[in-house]
């Protein structure tokens, strides 16, 4: 496997650009992986790392680690805190309105109900002439997504709720459209990247802002769709 792409180090945090289909680390519920960011990143820089937030397994972009105990805790807290700018960027299906929040409640797999908000704005929207459900057209929108809170597959469930899923997610999303773009159009791919990350550093204070370039598949559906 290549190398972790680093985007930002320091002596106390460094971030990588988490490729799509990479766990962050060991889990119950994906016993079909033997590699993970952490063993990887440790591997590289032969240290120990911590991670101090989470990315789902179909979702790439920025992933922050720390490298001591002390700045994990610090930074985890301004994760809960809300002290991080998160920016995602997504295609879904159909022309999304402009911008809006979404504030609707997520349930937790122990039936924990959490609060969840994320506030989204369409960056550009695209009507292609090819047909996947009942209409001869199809449309997407780019949008981009700013999730307040940080539940498990925020983003994708809240996308799904206001009925403009985002393209290539399994369980939330539309199968005719995960279906159509598979087979047609060859991609294997979740269509949502973790931008940037925004912070206050720990140690420094300085404003730190890390940003993650796009991975090929994201460019080549920017490409096919008309999106960029």
């Amino acid at each position: 496997m290549n190398p972790l792409q680093i985007l930002f180090r320091c002596e106390h945090l460094v971030a990588i650009n988490k490729p799509n289909g990479l766990l962050v680390h060991r889990s119950p519920i994906a016993s079909d992986a033997d590699v993970f960011a952490v063993q990887l990143l440790r591997d590289q820089l032969g240290q120990k790392v911590y991670p101090v937030h989470r990315l789902d397994r179909k979702t790439s972009g920025v992933l922050l680690f720390a490298l001591d105990e002390a700045t994990n805790s610090e930074m985890q807290r301004k994760f809960m805190d809300g002290e991080v700018k998160k920016t995602y960027h997504a295609v879904v299906r159909g022309y999304a309105p402009d911008s809006g929040e979404i504030d609707y409640p997520l349930k937790r797999d122990d039936g924990v109900v959490q609060d969840a908000v994320t506030f989204f704005e369409t960056l550009q929207r695209t009507e292609m002439s090819f047909a996947v459900g009942k209409h001869p057209t199809s449309r997407y929108s780019l949008v981009k997504l700013n999730p307040v809170t940080g539940r498990m597959h925020q983003l994708r469930k809240h996308m799904a709720h206001i009925m403009h899923p985002i393209i290539g997610d399994r369980p939330h999303g539309c199968n005719k459209q995960n279906r159509f773009f598979k087979e047609k159009l060859n991609m294997m791919q979740m269509m949502l990247h973790a931008v940037s990350l925004e912070f206050v550093h720990p140690s420094t204070k300085e404003y730190v802002t890390i940003f993650a370039p796009y991975e090929a598949e994201f460019f080549r559906m920017r490409e096919i769709l008309r999106l960029n």
